[in-house]
């Protein structure tokens, strides 16, 4: 008998959740790819060696071989959603309110000093983890992603795997002075729309470089996409609107400061955050991603484009009920948040309530 690699097992096991028929593959129900999804990693142990006496269970012991300690995700079902997340436009895309963010998946943890995060964060993020946590956004309401342009590959296997239907907004980044090569990878790759990536605009906007923004704006738009400028520092939408950049919309930092390890008011200053001292402990150090919020919320409020609010939670800072309420009354339009797996349906659950319960709100929605 043929011992069956790997490779083998899981091409396998993706044939059977893809439905594939002769008329083409179609999308399987949420349970039964789920059902696959989870069972693949047991299907492939199948042909391994047992652990060692010694390193199985002792009655009354922590058992550390064979699950978590404490039962979480998988040991109950998750909540279910109660509701369509409502959409705005960004050109002719139609986008829902909640937008799933990659940072988790591409392990940009934000975790402050805890460097082993980015770590954890791609290894528990292996391919069928990211199929699977994709699946699940779709099924609860969210239908676009933010991503950088170099994750394109592993997203569209998503798509042609799954027969899935979640949109890319795509950071796109600067090589040799110009965004031109990664604007025309990324729409060979599929985005379905493109944004200067916020921390490479910033420092373009901090040196005065603003034409290379037009550039990259104007060449977007002449491939038929709706472009974006992405930024931390208000400045960078703030100039982008004073000389004329043409963008489509704005990717912008949203989250107030009231969090324990928020960076003290006094110790900022405009564009830190994509200069970073490490030597200096009243530094900057990956703590705070919109430096002043009142003046976000100030000038975006003049601003009449749509408005995607990121890191509204502050890089894991700030809970969801009180994130979300923030930036969506400041007068974000959407929001981009990273979510793991067994985050999703509670998370879409928050964004209906808080949706449903804005009174304050001064900003018109734009798209």
């Amino acid at each position: 008998m043929t011992r069956r690699t790997w490779s083998d097992r899981y091409n396998g096991f993706f044939k059977g959740f893809r439905g594939e028929t002769d008329a083409g593959p179609s999308r399987p129900e949420r349970r039964t790819l789920l059902a696959g999804l989870l069972a693949a990693p047991f299907a492939l142990a199948q042909d391994t060696q047992k652990p060692p006496a010694s390193l199985l269970p002792i009655e009354g012991a922590v058992d550390g071989v064979s699950g978590a300690t404490t039962q979480h995700w998988l040991s109950r079902p998750l909540e279910p959603v109660k509701g369509a997340l409502p959409k705005g436009k960004i050109g002719n895309l139609e986008i829902s309110r909640l937008i799933f963010g990659s940072n988790l998946i591409g392990g940009y943890a934000h975790a402050r000093d805890l460097i082993y995060m980015p770590d954890l964060f791609k290894a528990y993020n292996t391919e069928t983890k990211v199929f699977e946590t994709l699946y699940i956004a779709e099924m609860a309401g969210i239908n676009t992603m933010i991503t950088p342009s170099h994750e394109l590959p592993l997203i569209e296997k998503y798509l042609r795997t799954t027969g899935g239907a979640m949109q890319t907004m795509v950071q796109v980044y600067e090589k040799n002075g110009s965004f031109v090569t990664d604007i025309d990878a990324a729409i060979k790759n599929g985005a379905d729309t493109l944004y200067l990536q916020g921390g490479v605009t910033d420092r373009l906007v901090q040196a005065g470089k603003i034409d290379v923004l037009h550039e990259a704006v104007r060449h977007i738009q002449e491939q038929g996409f709706p472009a974006g400028v992405g930024g931390h520092s208000i400045k960078t939408p703030m100039i982008c609107e004073e000389r004329g950049v043409g963008a489509d919309y704005y990717v912008k930092t949203c989250h107030h400061d009231r969090y324990w390890s928020a960076h003290p008011r006094e110790n900022r200053s405009e564009f830190s955050i994509i200069g970073p001292n490490q030597d200096d402990h009243n530094a900057y150090h990956d703590n705070i991603f919109d430096l002043f919020p009142e003046e976000t919320v100030a000038f975006m409020g003049t601003v009449t484009k749509p408005w995607v609010g990121f890191k509204v939670l502050a890089g894991g800072a700030i809970h969801p009920r009180d994130g979300f309420a923030y930036a969506f009354n400041s007068g974000a339009d959407f929001i981009c948040v990273g979510i793991f797996d067994f985050q999703i349906n509670e998370d879409v659950n928050i964004a209906l309530d808080t949706l449903a319960a804005i009174k304050d709100r001064k900003r018109p929605w734009y798209g």
